[in-house]
């Protein structure tokens, strides 16, 4: 009976497995790989008085993004709430939202986890990585669908790269 029970079930993933192939084969997403440099416009900052270092940031950047993909050339505005622990870590989340010239929007909800490991001569070194996913766009960015990899770099004190890797399929690729 349990026999039975475990191989109907298999059965049900390998044509679950065997469909969704059959779908990502109809319409395969292209590799992206995008660079968007954001530098500081507004920001909002609590600074925990409890002696932990412990400060929260709702920030707004924006600038531009290059790369590969469909949202290489656009502007972009980072709309993010970082959660950082100086020396031991941080939480990040928000949206960065692609404007083409015309005026066609993608919008793109990240997630990162950052910790402090030991670096050279003592000093803590950041770690990052998180997760990228189009949520939603107008105009030629309607029906745009990806997901990847989310690191970001620090060039100065106050600016930002956003460097989203993955794949995406617009609606016109499907």
């Amino acid at each position: 009976m349990r026999h039975t029970h475990v191989t109907r079930d298999l059965t049900k993933a390998i044509v679950l497995v065997a469909g969704i192939g059959a779908t990502l084969s109809l319409a395969s997403a292209e590799p992206v790989q995008i660079e968007a440099t954001v530098m500081p416009k507004e920001e909002v900052r609590l600074d925990f008085a409890d002696g932990s270092k412990r400060f929260v940031q709702l920030l707004n950047r924006e600038g531009e993004a290059t790369g590969s993909g469909p949202l290489d050339g656009t502007t972009v505005a980072e709309y993010g709430m970082h959660d950082i622990l100086p020396g031991v870590g941080g939480d990040a989340n928000g949206y960065l939202v692609f404007t083409a010239g015309e005026g066609d929007i993608a919008y793109v909800k990240w997630l990162l986890r950052a910790v402090f490991v030991p670096g050279p001569e003592g000093k803590p070194s950041l770690l990052n990585s998180g997760l990228w996913e189009v949520i939603g766009g107008t105009g030629q960015f309607e029906g745009l669908n990806g997901a990847g990899r989310l690191h970001i770099e620090f060039p100065s004190q106050t600016d930002r790269v956003f460097v989203l890797e993955g794949e995406m399929l617009s609606a016109a690729e499907e």
